[in-house]
């Protein structure tokens, strides 16, 4: 009997089992088709068995009839956020490893994914050994340090979204507490983050 999500597998490979892809079982979620085609390829190449999903609601589907032990969810979708499907991921195996990807990064997302179940966070564009490292990294260990640590204007930067996010991004609340006058406020919030 085929599964949802059997049918996408077969037509990207994942019917032929790689090193370790019974224990491997990843969920890919991205609205963006070419690159959730290409995430898949390369997953697959390193020994997960991949279940794809382009929607919260088709991922919510595969999330219900499949166990999974990885998860990489995109965390903006068109019908919703990558979040939503966290808790039907750990309904299914409490020990799943979720990963989110984003190409909106910031920390008070980044702290959201955490706080809602998943492992890490990674901007996009991601590269697929970055993902895999990720995703198989013992959890109790602490990540390496960065190459590149963030500028202080990127830290200032990633302060005021944090602030912004826990006022619900509501411009006037967000420059009261932040001590800023609100088109100061405005004119950060309209810029894109710094390097």
């Amino acid at each position: 009997m085929m599964r949802m999500g059997d049918k996408q597998n077969m037509e990207h490979g994942a019917d032929r089992p790689g090193p370790n892809a019974e224990e491997r079982r990843l969920l890919i979620l991205d609205d963006d088709e070419p690159l959730r085609l290409r995430l898949a390829k390369a997953m697959e190449k390193r020994g997960f068995a991949v279940s794809l999903a382009g929607s919260v609601g088709e991922a919510m589907k595969i999330a219900s009839r499949q166990v999974h032990d990885y998860a990489l969810l995109d965390l903006r979708l068109e019908d919703g956020s990558g979040l939503e499907v966290v808790t039907a991921l750990h309904d299914s195996n409490p020990g799943i490893k979720i990963v989110m990807l984003t190409g909106f990064g910031n920390i008070a997302t980044a702290v959201s994914a955490v706080k809602a179940g998943a492992i890490d966070y990674l901007p996009k564009p991601v590269d697929a050994d970055v993902i895999e490292k990720t995703l198989l990294a013992d959890p109790n260990s602490l990540p390496p340090p960065v190459d590149k640590p963030m500028s202080a204007n990127r830290v200032r930067w990633e302060h005021i979204q944090r602030v912004f996010e826990q006022c619900d991004r509501n411009v006037s609340e967000t420059a009261r507490r932040l001590n800023m006058h609100r088109r100061t406020l405005q004119r950060v919030l309209n810029k894109h983050a710094p390097k």
